[in-house]
């Protein structure tokens, strides 16, 4: 499975544009910290905040802040609502601000192998402060995880992989079509409560204007906060 999640961004990659413009690498860090749990019977939240850093890991390259509203229909399906504020900041310029409205749908798909695997599909839409239309995106993840140890959750192991499309133009540069893939391989730490640390490799390939491709290889770091 390791293997296989090395290979196919680089499938993707030329299935996506098979002449391509140009390919550009950039190594980050990304750190997500969220909280979640349950306001009432089946109402839940979560609520995020990821600053990424790029540019060989030197600036800030994005800051995401998102939080949903949702109900769990049953402890494998939960339907959420929520409302994201993206800055990207520009060097010599004025920052690029997006504000990202989003509807998803978790869900725990059954445990083969000896694991889990689970399902988070969302849909968007999305406005930028360069740009006066609202773009549509679909992202899909697939997410598996297996403890190392049979009967013990302390360290899993964890992979999962998620598409982005595009669903229209706009006029601040999104195209419909492929938009980008990640692709994440690490383990998952099981820390006091149901709290978790989610640490390893994130690659990211990010379909860009005039058919150019951007590959992002990430460290990333996830703390969930679990109340």
């Amino acid at each position: 499975m390791m293997r296989l999640l090395h290979l196919l961004p680089t499938a993707l990659m030329l299935l996506a544009s098979p002449a391509l413009a140009a390919t550009s690498e950039d190594e980050q860090f990304w750190l997500n910290l969220t909280a979640m749990g349950s306001v009432k019977d089946e109402i839940v939240y979560f609520a995020e905040v990821q600053p990424r850093i790029g540019d060989g890991m030197s600036r800030v390259d994005q800051a995401l802040f998102r939080g949903a509203l949702g109900w769990q229909f049953s402890p494998d399906l939960t339907l959420y609502q929520g409302f994201g504020h993206i800055v990207v900041p520009i060097e010599g310029g004025r920052d690029v601000n997006e504000e990202r409205s989003f509807q998803q749908l978790s869900w725990t798909l059954g445990k083969p192998w000896g694991g889990e695997l689970s399902s988070r599909t969302r849909l968007e839409q999305r406005w930028r402060s360069d740009g006066d239309d609202m773009g549509w995106r679909l992202r899909e993840m697939i997410r598996y995880e297996k403890p190392m140890r049979a009967g013990s959750d302390a360290v899993n192991v964890l992979v999962w992989a998620e598409g982005f499309a595009a669903l229209n133009d706009t006029d601040w540069g999104a195209r419909a079509g492929f938009d980008q893939l990640r692709s994440f391989a690490g383990v998952e730490l099981g820390l006091p409560g149901a709290s978790t640390l989610e640490v390893g490799y994130l690659n990211q390939i990010v379909n860009q204007r005039g058919g150019n491709m951007r590959v992002n290889h990430v460290t990333s770091v996830t703390l969930f906060f679990r109340m």
